[in-house]
């Protein structure tokens, strides 16, 4: 797949601006996380804020367990907190294993816990929560978005999130070029362009 052009990640990015209108509660989470980093119960609420509404869809069959979520924040704040610190840039072979045990403890944390669809788990929130844990190094996807990078998670996420990881880190070279807006990291401009483009087709 081909880097976008100049013109292709303004578009999307300006996109995305004017037509979607949830970015506040990115904003909130955000804040909440960073607000009460250190106190996993609280970081577990920041992260609920932006769950229950971003993926609304898939929750909407029943909720994570909150005690779960904080306890595996709690287990892997180390780690969290050494990424917290890093860019995508920096991502290197080393990390995978890091990246993709992150992955596998949020997948379980996450799934919902009741109701119907018991058990039934969203790679798509891991990567929403682990991107508001370590924005600048963990990239956002949805379905649409891992499709179009060959990055599908029906069999293994864990492992095709790294190669989400990889692919972003080097989208990140060429939109930084580019977009810069204020108060957002290079991994929401990333998304931002993605979801316009794959996701909602605006470009």
């Amino acid at each position: 797949m081909s880097l976008p052009t100049k013109e292709e990640s303004i578009q999307g990015v300006e996109a995305f601006e004017s037509r979607e209108r949830r970015d506040a509660m990115h904003k909130m989470a955000t804040f909440l996380v960073s607000h009460f980093w250190g106190t996993p119960s609280d970081m577990a609420d920041g992260l609920g804020v932006l769950l229950l509404t971003w993926n609304q869809a898939f929750y909407r069959y029943g909720n994570f367990d909150f005690d779960k979520l904080e306890s595996c924040i709690a287990r892997n704040l180390q780690k969290l907190g050494n990424f917290r610190k890093r860019k995508i840039s920096t991502l290197s072979i080393h990390d995978e294993d890091d990246v993709k045990h992150l992955f596998v403890q949020f997948l379980d944390a996450l799934q919902i816990d009741s109701g119907k669809k018991k058990g039934d788990k969203s790679p798509v929130a891991v990567a929403k929560a682990l991107h508001l844990l370590a924005p600048d190094f963990f990239p956002l996807w949805d379905k649409g978005i891992a499709e179009a990078y060959d990055c599908q998670y029906g069999k293994e996420p864990a492992e095709s999130y790294v190669s989400f990881c990889k692919i972003m880190r080097g989208m990140a070279g060429r939109i930084g070029q580019y977009v810069t807006r204020s108060g957002k990291t290079l991994l929401k401009l990333i998304d931002e362009y993605n979801y316009s483009k794959y996701t909602k087709k605006w470009i």
